[in-house]
């Protein structure tokens, strides 16, 4: 496994990131095809052993039992100095005011059940799960910052909002000398590549880590174009981030033809594509079968050709911004 620096931090982290949206009791939440704990250890035990040591899980993942799962087995299978544990606040996690959102109290009562269900003193990696349009962000900031001081949180970090939105975030820290955003959490992938119109150079210039999630676009970029799988019928969030343009066909005809020249897999070359982008810094690679894992710790060695790169891209045409919401 290769290690790098998050952003400007002095943080290392696998050039993998586990996601742990997967592991979660089926029938705590909208995830019917998580995984329950027997069955989510011996992936995250794999992911140690392949040298993985940043994960990544969020509050509202399977109603919260994705933490505890996650928590549970990295005090197990790991050390935890060596593990970068990251997770997210923003949805609601119960009826009734002050259940969700980015306020001072949301934020705050949410860390520490977070840090309950983790069973750690501290989380290293603690984001915003989207922007809060309803609470100011110098409120959500201070709070933030407060939860560094205390030592609860080692780093903050965002996700899927717009560039004016962060950039607005970062110089508002920096105004009131406060803990700025170490990291933004993105959708980007073959089948959707509008983040490198102004996220991506932000972060490029701002010396932010970019940890992209669904780099294999919900498994798109893995089958043919007319295969579905479980996850793929229920998944009601990823049947709206991509659609079923010709391009896209194209691009995932083009996968395909690449991993069967080199004798590879679709995972690996899409992967390995994510990898090629000099702002990334580690996809977030969710797994449910062994070889989801085999296969993104193989990306991190592949490197793919300038023609390979090339007949990837050329296919591409403009998309709509999608998982904002």
């Amino acid at each position: 496994m290769q290690y790098v620096k998050l952003g400007r931090t002095g943080l290392d982290v696998s050039r993998i990131c586990l996601g742990c949206m997967s592991f979660g009791a089926p029938d705590a939440g909208n995830h019917e095809w998580s995984l329950d704990e027997e069955a989510s250890r011996p992936f995250i035990r794999q992911a140690v052993e392949h040298g993985i040591n940043f994960f990544d899980t969020a509050n509202v993942y399977s109603a919260g039992t994705s933490e505890e799962i996650v928590g549970r087995a990295l005090q197990e299978f790991a050390n935890r100095d060596d593990i970068v544990l990251a997770s997210k606040v923003f949805g609601p996690m119960r009826k009734g005011p002050n259940s969700a959102g980015l306020s001072r109290k949301a934020i705050i009562a949410e860390c520490e059940a977070s840090l309950r269900r983790l069973g750690t003193d501290y989380i290293d990696l603690y984001q915003i799960h989207r922007w809060d349009p309803r609470t100011p962000i110098e409120e959500t900031l201070e709070a933030l910052h407060d939860l560094v001081r205390s030592g609860k949180v080692r780093y903050i970090g965002a996700s899927s909002m717009w560039a004016w939105q962060f950039s607005k975030a970062l110089y508002t820290a920096e105004l009131r000398g406060w803990s700025k955003f170490v990291s933004m959490q993105d959708h980007y992938n073959l089948l959707n590549r509008e983040e490198e119109r102004e996220m991506l150079p932000l972060c490029q210039d701002q010396g932010i880590g970019v940890i992209p999630w669904s780099p294999l676009a919900r498994g798109r970029l893995t089958r043919d174009w007319d295969t579905e799988t479980e996850r793929s019928r229920t998944d009601e969030f990823g049947k709206t981030l991509y659609d079923t343009s010709a391009s896209d066909r194209e691009i995932v005809q083009q996968v395909a033809t690449v991993a069967e020249a080199r004798g590879i897999s679709r995972a690996q070359v899409a992967l390995a594509w994510v990898l090629h982008q000099p702002a990334v810094t580690a996809p977030i690679v969710g797994a449910t079968k062994p070889h989801h894992l085999d296969d993104a710790v193989a990306a991190v060695d592949v490197t793919l050709t300038a023609e390979e790169v090339e007949s990837l891209e050329a296919p591409y045409t403009p998309h709509p911004v999608v998982g904002f919401a």
